[in-house]
């Protein structure tokens, strides 16, 4: 079946829209194609430094013939009614068809050639194109990533006609802007046109310039004994910078290697796009580089790297004046500059935030083993490198600069504490162990969420522009990763009497009544932190829940140890791995079918008037030997689950409810609950109530799907 080829080769399009770019053209032109009736076999996209690339296979010739029959007014209807259906159809009222009294009108339709649909729908990608940022260019209207210069579409191997704001379309493409021969050439369909490109010195794929530059940099780095250092971020930037990437090994100087590898990584990545490289036989980074660059040298690129080498000696000169200069201003300069910095208008300034942060990890420390001066110590220093000239150059280096300054004079301990309390910040990120810094971590996380539920900032839908949600995972990875036991938001109760006063008002009350307002702990408590703290949990157990979900465990069964009210973490997930364990055994299954069948009795019963509670009786005269079986079944199980919860031993809670399981089945088979003697009914529901009772005590099981 015929081939659709369509490329749009403009100037150089940013590496960071590229991959992007390559998605929407794959949307774009598929719901387009299926708008207009046109299946297809495949559908493949590229995106490079100068041309976006659509290879459409399998596409039919013609969309199909189509015949529609539309129901119209009864054969007796008005004239009126008639001439408007005809109006709607466009057809004469001897070509409607009449069938019980009905009219209908058959509306056949010729199929269209695909070439006479493609231009129309190329015009609507390339003028409503999602480009982040685009320009106009010349003296038309099209917006374009940047100037677009020629438009490349064959259907079936021929040309399909047509223009964009006076950009026609055609079979000719260029090559390699310094590698190509520099003359245009044509092309015939996709194999003929890939082919020629890389004649001319351009990879289509992605994928193909990724591994020239692997392959190309480690074969380079191997010859002097050296490593490359993996960066697959840099990878996917640099991929999308050349059309022809050719590695090339350069020198720097040896004297910046006492700067702190993270600084020297960072200005080679952000400023000049290099890989680092590192010696296998010693610690650190080695006194060289690898860049990327889009020809092949006559010299082998010694030019290159030595010009490059020049320009990144600038670039570290720079980073060592504010090492240097770092280390000299210190903690105590940086502390005082926080004092102008506003963190959030109604969230005060980032000195108060550090006072809030060092109260709570001086409250969190007892909870995680760490010792609670030191940990309001490392807090009011962990947000001090903001104020530094490195993170001010280098934003992505905080946290780590501050790392650094403190080793020396506050400990490793701190100084650790200081490098990872913004982790995890990510679902792939590591979770900190050191009881130090998981303080400062957790303190930093829920202030953060206390601050920002305080003023009503919480995430809404898809947005979440202060990171909420990332922080919330933040805090319950570290707190079930480390085994704290504690309740959430917690600690943060105290803190949260220190944010800015006019934060903590309800609405519509005067700043004026602040002072009053607060001085009354107890309606404080009650008005506006209550509401909040509940609002917190709500946010934390819906979190937690993603987490289990995306860890393969039933959402019912989280569902259903949530509904208990519990808020220590580290518990509810022990409590749904013993439940999940549990009902993947016959005894569980069989227990939920019963606790089902009792539940659904109570519920109809309830409906009817008040369900019996108190004590059930055994002894009673003509009692069945089932029923008092599963009365003293269900009194020792009570007690059995009773003391395994006590001692958070859920294995036990499970083992305790499955010894359930068959005198619930007897009775069910031997019992009828609903007797016509008030008195043996009363006792048969009460029982069962008691039976839902006990098995609630370690799940809401009405929640779970059976």
């Amino acid at each position: 079946m015929p081939q659709l080829l369509l490329e749009l080769f403009s100037e150089e399009i940013p590496a960071r829209m590229q991959a992007g770019a390559a998605r929407d053209l794959e949307r774009m032109a598929t719901e387009r194609l299926k708008a207009a009736g046109l299946g297809f076999d495949a559908l493949t996209t590229f995106a490079g430094p100068r041309r976006l690339t659509l290879v459409v296979d399998g596409l039919p010739a013609a969309t199909p013939d189509r015949e529609e029959e539309l129901k119209g007014p009864k054969a007796s209807a008005p004239e009126q009614a008639l001439e408007g259906f005809l109006r709607k159809t466009g057809l004469t009222r001897d070509q409607l068809v009449e069938r019980d009294g009905v009219l209908f009108a058959v509306i056949s339709q010729k199929g269209r050639a695909t070439a006479d649909l493609v231009p129309a729908m190329v015009d609507e990608i390339v003028r409503g194109f999602p480009w982040p940022k685009s320009m106009r260019w010349g003296t038309g209207a099209l917006r374009w990533v940047r100037p677009l210069k020629r438009i490349v579409c064959l259907f079936d191997g021929v040309v399909v006609p047509f223009d964009v704001d006076g950009i026609a379309s055609g079979d000719v493409t260029e090559g390699h802007r310094f590698l190509g021969s520099g003359q245009p050439f044509a092309v015939r369909d996709f194999a003929d046109y890939r082919r020629k490109l890389e004649r001319e010195h351009v990879l289509l794929d992605v994928a193909d310039r990724k591994l020239r530059i692997l392959e190309g940099a480690k074969a380079a780095c191997a010859d002097r004994g050296l490593t490359l250092v993996d960066d697959d971020g840099l990878l996917d930037e640099v991929a999308g910078l050349a059309e022809w990437p050719t590695p090339i090994l350069g020198d720097m100087d040896p004297a910046f290697l006492d700067l702190p590898p993270e600084v020297v990584r960072l200005s080679m990545k952000v400023h000049q796009k290099y890989f680092a490289v590192r010696d296998p036989a010693r610690d650190g980074l080695a006194p060289h580089f690898v860049v990327v660059a889009n020809v092949e040298a006559t010299d082998g690129g010694k030019a290159l790297a030595a010009g490059n080498g020049r320009v990144l000696s600038a670039r570290l000169n720079d980073a060592r004046f504010f090492w240097d200069e770092d280390r000299k201003t210190g903690f105590d300069a940086w502390l005082k500059k926080l004092e102008g910095v506003t963190f959030h208008a109604r969230l005060g300034t980032m000195a108060q935030r550090v006072d809030r942060i060092a109260a709570l990890a001086r409250e969190i420390a007892p909870l995680v083993g760490a010792d609670p001066d030191q940990a309001e110590r490392a807090a009011r220093l962990a947000k001090a490198d903001l104020a530094s000239g490195m993170v001010g150059e280098f934003p992505e280096l905080q946290g780590v600069m501050g790392g650094y300054y403190a080793r020396a004079e506050h400990g490793d301990a701190v100084a650790d504490a200081i490098r990872d309390h913004y982790r995890p910040q990510g679902p792939s990120d590591a979770v900190p162990t050191a009881p130090l810094t998981v303080a400062v971590a957790l303190a930093d996380k829920l202030d953060t969420l206390v601050g920002f539920f305080a003023i009503d900032e919480k995430p809404t839908g898809s947005k979440d522009p202060f990171a909420l949600r990332r922080a919330a995972l933040g805090v319950i990875r570290l707190v079930l990763e480390n085994g704290v036991r504690m309740r959430l938001p917690g600690p943060a109760v105290s803190t949260f009497w220190m944010l800015p006063e006019a934060t903590m008002l309800p609405p519509g009350t005067m700043p004026a009544a602040a002072i009053d307002f607060i001085s009354r702990g107890e309606q404080f408590q009650r008005e506006v932190y209550g509401p909040i703290e509940r609002e917190m949990q709500a946010f934390f157990a819906d979190r937690l829940k993603v987490l289990l979900r995306d860890q393969g465990k039933r959402h019912d069964l989280v569902d259903a140890v949530f509904a208990l009210g519990d808020d220590d973490l580290v518990r509810i997930v022990r409590r749904v791995e013993a439940l999940d364990a549990f009902l993947a055994t016959d005894d569980g299954a069989n227990l939920l079918a019963g606790h089902r069948r009792a539940s659904n009795i109570l519920k109809a019963e309830a409906k009817k008037g008040d369900v019996p509670t108190g004590m059930v009786q055994t002894g009673l005269p003509n009692q069945p030997p089932e029923e008092t079986a599963l009365a003293f079944a269900a009194a020792a199980a009570q007690t059995a689950v009773d003391q395994a919860l006590e001692a958070e031993d859920f294995a036990a809670a499970m083992r305790a409810l499955s010894a359930l399981r068959a005198p619930v089945d007897a009775f069910f088979e031997a019992v009828l609950v609903n007797s016509d003697v008030p008195a043996e009914r009363d006792n048969r529901l009460k029982l069962l109530g008691q039976i839902r009772a006990v098995m609630g005590r370690v799940a809401d099981f009405d929640r779970i799907a059976g």
